[in-house]
């Protein structure tokens, strides 16, 4: 059963629903529902509706690869400077990026770069591939700088690691 939402959204419970669920994707709606002190049908109803207006765009789980035994893979970010192109700036070079299925994550950034690319492949020389082979083919790529990720603590709020959860704030002393 689908549920409409009849009424008017309040914006704080929008904002609340929705850090709910970007803090726990799979929140279920019964658990929502009693924190925000509203129905399920309500809550069903309202985030049907974000779904449907692409507020919410997906729903995602943090994964700790290293732990996986036989994922070793890289990850690198790319600084891309590029020649923005009249009348569409960046996104024109944005989008035929993007649409390579190495691409993880791009974004447009403010400094000495233009983009910032996130990509993943199995080892160093398939990410120096796709850099020399099709990101800096294309025309309006000025240059690329790539990082390689090394080590993850912390991605989307989660920090990885074997900590348990012991109180880790600083002590603070007179």
């Amino acid at each position: 059963m689908v549920f409409q939402w009849k009424g008017v959204i309040k914006v704080e419970d929008k904002l609340e629903i929705l850090r709910l669920l970007e803090e726990n994707g799979r929140m279920d709606v019964h658990t929502l529902a009693k924190m925000v002190d509203k129905s399920e049908e309500d809550v069903q109803a309202i985030i049907n509706k974000l779904e449907k207006e692409k507020i919410i765009l997906s729903y995602a789980a943090v994964v700790d690869w290293s732990k996986v035994n036989d994922r070793e893979g890289v990850t690198a970010m790319i600084d891309v400077k590029v020649t923005p192109q009249r009348g569409v700036g960046f996104d024109e070079v944005a989008e035929r990026i993007y649409r390579f299925p190495e691409v993880k994550a791009l974004y447009l950034v403010s400094g000495a770069y233009d983009l910032s690319v996130v990509i993943d492949g199995n080892t160093m020389s398939e990410i120096a591939s796709f850099v020399s082979e099709k990101l800096s083919a294309l025309d309006s790529v000025i240059s690329t700088t790539t990082h390689f990720r090394l080590k993850t603590y912390k991605h989307d709020g989660v920090v990885f690691g074997d900590e348990d959860d012991d109180d880790k704030r600083i002590v603070v002393s007179p």
